[in-house]
């Protein structure tokens, strides 16, 4: 009986005057409206799906991490469905009732969640951020306020000259296609305040609403899809590490000026250049994941370490061609004292005083007696060579000389010979390898340095900008 006579009021009196003057005949039809209400039921239970639209509102990005490979997202989510369980009053859906967010425990929602989502809270300052607001035709309106963390992964191969795809997908966690049809209500109009974002590192560039039928285990279920197409600043990057870099490349040909007997002033400045770079690469590093391609920054700070590496590496080349070839000057002219001395030692040698023995049979040396054809030159005064068997009794040892051996003169000739076989080789290695002045190669480098690293940037840039 009170349930038909509220029914009459709803009928007979305009729902927001009643509302709004009448709070015990509105708390009455809200009671009557869930008295019979069964919670666990769908509307249109054994029937059609239900339909559920969905509107979404991004308030904000908040972060975007490509370490965690997530970004944060905070949203304003609104479904509408219709239950006919709550018909009441003016059947005209200009009429309304907004309730507080509690009201939704006490009646159907859908089971919508995010796919994607990795942690969630629902903004609860200063009263939960959640509403319900009931029609007369029995249309519901579902509200909430929440932030979000949303899995992203990003195709870092072009970074930091990237573009990125971040989606939100929506999905019904336990009804499939069967009992709940999820839909975008306006299509590609659904989506709000897109325009009013701005990034700090990121430019929103469209965006796309997309509807599927997500297949699993269970079943197949809807699933809303929202993509953003993400497209870096390269700003930022270009201040932090793309012009220091290109700044200390070009400080590491400061050394090619610097004379090549300053040793302390060309080390300290490679070394300082090759460590600066290796702390800007570890800085680039730090921020990103660990992943196993290589990244186009990876590609642009190892070419830079190499020009700084290889600026180093060249007065090293220089240091060596000069001392180097100080070091051989120094030698040669030793061997040429060397070999100097050891001719006039020879010729020294060579002046001895030949007597001949015109009897063999007298020899010291018993093997040539009874030669007749032999002729013995010994060296006058000096008999200690001579094996003591070989020596007779009776030899008086001044009229004796010493022989001259023929492996030592075998030996001198094989010396003379492999000299001027040097002599040669290295005449030879002159005309090739020889560097009459150091300082050409710093000359040299002050020209090809600069214009390798001009290529090496114009077909960097070209490549990742233009292609």
């Amino acid at each position: 009986m009170d349930r038909r006579l509220a029914f009459v009021l709803w009928v007979l009196i305009p729902t927001r005057v009643c509302f709004s003057n009448s709070p015990d005949v509105t708390s009455s039809v809200i009671d009557s409206l869930l008295s019979n209400y069964d919670i666990r039921l769908r509307p249109n239970f054994g029937d059609a799906a239900v339909d559920v639209g969905i509107e979404l509102v991004v308030a904000s990005f908040d972060t975007i991490s490509e370490v965690n490979m997530d970004y944060t997202i905070t949203i304003y989510l609104n479904q509408y469905w219709t239950d006919e369980r709550l018909t009441h009053g003016n059947l005209s859906t200009s009429t309304s009732l907004t309730l507080t967010g509690d009201f939704a425990d006490k009646i159907w929602v859908p089971d919508t969640f995010f796919a994607n989502d990795k942690n969630s809270f629902l903004h609860d300052v200063t009263e939960k951020n959640k509403m319900i607001r009931l029609h007369g035709n029995g249309s519901v309106v579902y509200g909430m306020r929440f932030t979000t963390t949303l899995a992203c992964m990003m195709d870092l191969h072009n970074y930091p000259l990237d573009e990125q795809n971040c989606t939100v997908e929506i999905e019904s966690y336990g009804y499939d296609m069967a009992d709940l049809y999820l839909h975008w209500r306006s299509g590609h109009h659904s989506v709000h305040g897109i325009q009013d974002i701005e990034l700090p590192q990121f430019s929103i560039v469209e965006y796309r609403t997309v509807e599927k039928i997500e297949s699993l285990l269970t079943g197949k279920y809807p699933r809303l899809s929202l993509s953003f197409k993400l497209h870096r600043n390269v700003g930022y990057f270009i201040f932090q590490t793309y012009l220091p870099s290109i700044l200390i490349v070009m400080l590491s040909w400061v050394s090619f000026w610097i004379n090549h007997e300053a040793t302390s002033a060309r080390v300290a400045l490679g070394i300082t250049t090759v460590l600066t770079m290796t702390t800007i690469s570890n800085g680039v590093r730090s921020s990103l994941p660990r992943i196993s391609y290589v990244k186009a920054i990876d590609i642009y700070l190892v070419t830079c370490f190499v020009f700084v590496f290889a600026a180093l590496l060249e007065y090293a080349a220089v240091n060596y061609t000069y001392w180097g070839k100080r070091a051989k000057k120094k030698r040669r002219i030793k061997e040429m004292t060397d070999r100097r001395v050891k001719s006039q030692e020879e010729t020294k040698n060579s002046d001895v005083c030949y007597t001949t023995v015109n009897n063999p049979d007298v020899s010291p040396v018993i093997s040539l007696r009874g030669n007749k054809e032999t002729q013995i030159d010994l060296e006058t005064g000096n008999t200690s060579f001579i094996p003591r068997a070989c020596m007779s009794r009776g030899y008086i040892p001044e009229s004796l000389v010493k022989r001259k051996r023929s492996s030592s003169l075998k030996k001198q000739r094989q010396a003379a010979t492999q000299g001027s076989m040097t002599e040669e080789r290295d005449k030879c290695k002159s005309k090739f390898l020889s560097i009459k002045d150091v300082n050409s190669i710093d000359r040299f480098s002050r020209l090809l340095f600069p214009l390798l690293f001009l290529i090496v940037n114009v077909v960097y840039w070209g490549f990742y900008l233009v292609l």
